[in-house]
């Protein structure tokens, strides 16, 4: 099979503490188990997806997936089948006893809400006061139990400004990651006006930069954000991040949601189902799906149609879908204008397989679970810059030594 599921966001439950301004699964305070699947349901679902790919990463999300009293019955389960596991919380319910029950139950990571270090926004934005407070006290606790976590802020028009300092704030928490989404409007969120194409241009172009300057102490992304690469590419056609990097949109190609229905959708951010994993099987599915297959066979209409950064940006599907109603359509956040008599195509990088030693593998392991990628591509490049073919544990120690780690 050509393409395989590594990243699965996996929507367990809708109850939420929070009724948050963007939410487009309309998360809200229910009944317990309304429009859930049981335990023994999830549990299978858990093993379709180990079958198809052991290695997968499964983020367990909601609504607030810490309010299923079988949410760590669960994390602890899929861990069990070799998925690597995360929690994504919005972070009032992290707690001394929280963070060990997470450690426990095989919890590699958890992904935290915080949408900007003023407290008030943050606290109208998700609903509740309080929420900044309890929330940026959880990251405390995770940090001292020595949990890796990475902060993840959502963009309006409101906040964008301030995503500087909600990425300096992340750093100094400890997170090892920051991610910057970008708003689809799609439930809740079709009530919220999104940021202009020039502002989002800015942002993405501010983002690039903040990469380079926290590389190696933390991992800086833009997400739901395709156009990432491009202005990437524009800034330095030899950037890193084109070179072994995953490209564009990843829904349907190495990415699906699942419903707390069960249902399969390409990402959060798109409605349409494909199927439902109680009375179809994920291999089928991912296989057989018309709309998974055209996701990976596009067929760009609009600018998309032309645009010489089709391989490695492609613009956001489900901002096309909201926008135009049509999969294929252009993204209308993108203000490049395509170049239709450039023959050539700009391309992602692509690096040349290295063989890691037993040793070197053992080492990667022990990197922090949301910077593990970003290693693994630095001491790849690093290793074919050289000339070498093979990555062994006397080179990473070599690379740590450089970094004065």
């Amino acid at each position: 099979m050509d393409f395989i599921p590594f990243l699965i966001s996996w929507n367990i439950t809708k109850r939420c503490n929070l009724k948050c301004s963007h939410c487009y699964l309309d998360a809200a305070e229910l009944e317990q188990g309304t429009g859930e699947l049981s335990t023994h349901e999830a549990k299978r679902i858990i093993d379709k997806i180990a079958s198809l790919n052991p290695q997968a990463m499964l983020i367990f999300t909601g609504g607030e997936p810490l309010l299923r009293s079988d949410c760590f019955e669960l994390t602890s389960y899929a861990a069990g089948k070799g998925l690597m596991v995360v929690v994504g919380t919005n972070g009032t319910f992290i707690n001394e006893p929280t963070a060990k029950q997470m450690i426990k139950n095989g919890v590699n990571g958890v992904g935290i809400s915080l949408d900007s270090i003023d407290s008030s926004y943050h606290d109208r934005f998700r609903g509740l006061n309080g929420a900044w407070e309890k929330t940026a006290a959880g990251m405390d606790i995770l940090k001292k139990h020595g949990l890796d976590f990475q902060v993840q802020m959502t963009v309006t028009k409101e906040n964008y400004s301030g995503i500087p300092d909600v990425i300096e704030y992340a750093y100094k928490k400890g997170a090892r990651a920051c991610n910057i989404f970008f708003l689809v409007c799609t439930g809740r969120g079709q009530e919220m006006t999104d940021i202009t194409a020039k502002q989002y241009e800015e942002v993405l172009t501010y983002l690039v930069n903040a990469e380079k300057e926290y590389e190696g102490r933390m991992m800086v992304r833009a997400r739901c954000a395709p156009h990432f690469l491009r202005i990437a590419h524009k800034l330095n056609p030899e950037s890193h991040l084109l070179k072994g990097s995953t490209s564009g949109c990843i829904a349907g190609t190495g990415y699906f949601r699942i419903t707390p229905e069960g249902d399969v959708t390409p990402c959060p951010y798109m409605q349409t189902k494909v199927g439902n994993l109680t009375e179809t099987s994920l291999l089928e599915i991912w296989a057989s799906s018309p709309i998974l297959q055209s996701l990976r066979n596009p067929k760009y209409e609009g600018r998309c149609k032309d645009c010489d950064y089709g391989e490695v940006c492609g613009g956001c599907r489900a901002r096309a879908l909201a926008s135009t109603l049509s999969l294929m359509g252009e993204d209308p956040w993108c203000e490049y204008e395509p170049n239709k008599s450039q023959k050539s195509k700009v391309k992602s990088q692509k690096l040349e397989e290295i063989i890691w030693t037993k040793e070197a593998s053992e080492r990667l392991n022990k990197v922090p679970f949301f910077l593990k990628a970003m290693v693994k591509k630095g001491v790849e490049r690093y290793a074919k810059e050289k000339g070498l073919k093979e990555v062994t544990s006397d080179i990473m120690a070599e690379l740590r030594k450089r970094a004065g780690r």
